[in-house]
């Protein structure tokens, strides 16, 4: 298959309409058409189940759709690691490593150290992100390697190796009755009056419904605590960044926390090896 026939084949299937799809791909919608039975008698297989009235896909094309996603991506991060590779100084091209803004931070610094001591290191570049947009910055491309925090971040189609595991604190203004608590229950939180739990954006950038304040960082999270707007449940790691005006307590029944480095499977970076190696030989 070519690259070309999966993207239109892959915009049908969004779509889900033959003129949506070729408007969006900028072609008339004839050839369209044709590229796809072309693609269906190369496969032996029916993508698309057509009407005059709509068009759905079929169980082989449900499959093409994932997998040719996959495949898209990977062909154009190949494309953007190239070309970030091309721009680099001669021998010197460089990793970059993507991480949740203020999570991980001390873990982080003891493996860029580390690393930096290692012959052959190259420069790192972090870029700090989003709730839940590691996985994307990785299957884009725009990132060769990332810490992930599962539960709350996907590792699917990804390598990944595991470097610590921690328990959860509820954050809540200095000074409230539950932190002379030696730990506290989800549903203890979930009963609080006034101090609700933040709602963070999909992917699509969109909010959930729900009483609390919309967040897009963790510094303007802690300020609404502070200001006894919200609380927030944390990775027990982020008792180092808390101030004066904020307390932490152990929360008996939130699920662990774990911190993994990930890698796109196909990567065969020795950058990203020796990066990954001092990974594993810190935890």
């Amino acid at each position: 298959m070519e690259t070309r026939e999966l993207r239109y084949f892959v915009a049908v299937a969004e779509e889900l309409h033959f003129g949506r799809a070729a408007q969006r791909l900028g072609i008339a919608q004839p050839p369209l058409s044709r590229a796809i039975q072309r693609l269906e008698r190369r496969l032996g297989a029916v993508l698309l189940d057509r009407t005059s009235r709509s068009v759905t896909l079929t169980g082989a094309g449900s499959v093409l759709l994932a997998e040719g996603r996959a495949a898209l991506e990977a062909v154009d991060a190949a494309e953007l690691r190239t070309r970030r590779a091309a721009a680099a100084p001669a021998g010197r091209a460089g990793l970059v490593l993507v991480t949740k803004a203020s999570a991980s931070s001390e873990l982080l610094a003891k493996l860029l150290d580390a690393y930096a001591g290692e012959p052959g290191a190259v420069p790192v570049e972090v870029l700090l992100c989003g709730p839940a947009e590691q996985g994307r910055f990785l299957r884009e491309g725009r990132a060769d390697v990332a810490l992930l925090h599962p539960p709350f971040d996907s590792t699917a189609g990804f390598h990944t190796e595991e470097l610590s595991t921690e328990g959860q604190v509820v954050v809540l203004p200095a000074g409230h009755p539950l932190t002379t608590r030696p730990h506290v229950r989800m549903a203890d939180i979930s009963a609080l009056p006034g101090l609700p739990l933040p709602r963070w954006p999909d992917p699509d950038g969109s909010y959930p419904p729900g009483p609390g304040p919309q967040v897009r960082d963790h510094a303007q999270l802690l300020q609404l605590v502070a200001l006894g707007r919200a609380c927030a449940v944390s990775p027990e790691s982020c008792r180092t960044r808390l101030h004066d005006d904020l307390a932490a307590v152990p929360v008996r029944d939130a699920p662990t926390v774990t911190t993994v480095i990930a890698w796109p499977p196909h990567s065969r970076s020795r950058a990203v090896a020796g990066l990954v190696a001092t990974a594993i030989r810190l935890r």
